[in-house]
């Protein structure tokens, strides 16, 4: 039996036995959805994800009520892009948005607008088909003073970076103001309100927290959340700590600090706390069986596995480690999604948009220009089986990385090539490119990766051939 066979029988026995075929009856009113994201978050600190210290029963809980991915990759490792290619199922060489916006470049001001407005997205889709769109959290796209993309309910950050918690600078009813409450519960406080509000009608909440946030000078100081004491004083060795990486840029002064680790746990947590707040709040409202919930972040977080911390913004050469692209991806919905289930599908957060507009029957609204290179996994999420090649591709700039289930191959317009197999080595510990008895894969993986950007990019956001960016390069 071949892996991809193995995956599959897993998959179908969970469903099998979990749900009915009356069960599978999808409701005929339109699906609600709720979408979480999280903002530098590794899959790897979760308890559903194999953590046994960060403390997240209620995304635990959301996970054992539905379907969780094992092997979600984001396609960059940083916020702007990662947002923009969830939204519009693009990469960055399609979108235009090859890095993070810094603090007025098109957030605010005289030249504000939203980076991805001339591309069908998910919230114009949603609002096109009758449903009340709202945004709570971290934007980061552009435009943030009023509602962009068919958002109608709006409250953001002015910016994308979070330097604090408390007294931190929001937009709300269209102006900037401090809010004084923890910003976390604050944004739970606004989804709530927006469930309460619009329960009687199809909805989408993009609930986009902007914790747990591994990064910044508050990783010096303890957390201040309820969840603080409880992790005062513990080591937390499910972060790794080592020897720093000769590439770590930036972040050297959290790498192996236990402040820092605790903070990271503690507002995971804090996170946490909000999850389980939105599903009570979405059962006591009588939502449950017709809500989509999906739980996602923007990208992954190292906090020591390989001597680094960050993502790929914070080494030189910018990097690719798998850290820094796997993501949690959760979906949920009683009665529709078997509760319990896991699927090792190779996915990448451009197969998002396509896969959700695929669930709920609309695939057709996403156009051909330009084509997403996204593939729909929609049938996974009923218990069908489906053909899957295993591969998912990243760009971080003039960085570009394929990863298959057995190796990764990274290119660099300028810099060193990296080769990694995944069997004998899952932490990209061991770099091989260039060994004479890998050069079969190594030629093999390169040119899937050419021909891969080869067919999608736009050739003005094309880096590698000459294009540019909506936004300033770390490498420029």
């Amino acid at each position: 039996m071949r892996k991809s066979d193995r995956r599959w029988a897993s998959v179908v026995v969970c469903w099998v036995a979990s749900l009915s075929a009356a069960e599978r009856i999808v409701a005929a009113e339109p699906t609600n959805v709720v979408l979480i994201m999280t903002d530098n978050h590794g899959a790897w600190t979760l308890g559903c994800y194999g953590n046994p210290e960060v403390r997240t029963p209620n995304i635990d809980r959301l996970a054992s009520e539905g379907l969780r991915f094992t092997r979600a990759f984001a396609s960059n490792a940083v916020c702007s892009p990662t947002r923009a290619t969830y939204l519009t199922g693009l990469l960055p060489s399609q979108h235009g948005v090859h890095c993070f916006l810094r603090a007025g470049e098109w957030q605010t001001g005289p030249e504000a607008r939203c980076t991805i407005a001339e591309f069908p997205n998910l919230s114009k889709i949603l609002a096109a088909r009758g449903y009340h769109c709202g945004l709570v959290g971290k934007w980061h796209l552009g435009g943030n003073m009023t509602p962009q993309e068919g958002f109608r309910d709006w409250v953001t950050m002015p910016h994308g970076a979070t330097s604090t918690f408390y007294n931190a600078e929001v937009i709300d009813e269209g102006r900037v103001r401090k809010e004084p409450k923890y910003l976390t519960d604050f944004w739970t406080d606004r989804a709530v309100s927006f469930l309460e509000q619009n329960h009687e009608r199809p909805f989408f909440l993009f609930l986009a927290y902007n914790g747990p946030y591994g990064l910044g000078k508050l990783l010096l100081e303890p957390s201040r959340n309820r969840h603080t004491e409880y992790y005062a004083g513990k080591l937390l060795l499910s972060f790794d700590r080592g020897v720093m990486h000769p590439w770590l840029f930036n972040n050297k002064e959290y790498l192996n600090n236990p402040v820092s680790i605790r903070r990271y746990a503690s507002e995971i947590s804090g996170v946490d706390d909000g999850v389980g707040r939105v599903m009570e709040t979405l059962g006591r409202l009588g939502l449950d069986r017709n809500t989509l919930v999906v739980f996602c972040a923007d990208q992954g977080l190292m906090a020591g596995e390989n001597g680094i911390w960050g993502m790929g913004d914070h080494t030189r050469p910018l990097g690719a480690f798998d850290g820094m692209m796997q993501v949690p991806l959760i979906f949920r919905q009683p009665r529709a999604i078997a509760a319990g289930c896991t699927t090792d599908l190779l996915v990448s957060n451009y197969d998002f948009l396509p896969s959700l507009l695929g669930y709920l029957g609309i695939a057709g609204e996403l156009g051909e220009k330009p084509r997403s290179p996204g593939r729909d996994y929609a049938p996974v999420l009923r218990g069908e089986k489906i053909d899957w090649d295993p591969v998912v591709f990243y760009e971080m700039e003039t960085t570009r990385a394929v990863r298959t289930d057995d190796w990764k191959y990274v290119d660099r317009l300028k810099g060193p090539g990296e080769l990694y197999d995944l069997r004998s080595d899952p932490h990209e510990k061991f770099n091989r490119f260039g060994q004479a008895g890998d050069r079969a894969v190594q030629a093999n993986l390169a040119e899937r990766l050419a021909h891969f950007f080869d067919t999608h990019a736009d050739p003005q956001y094309d880096l590698y051939h000459g294009g540019g960016s909506k936004t300033k390069l770390l490498s420029d």
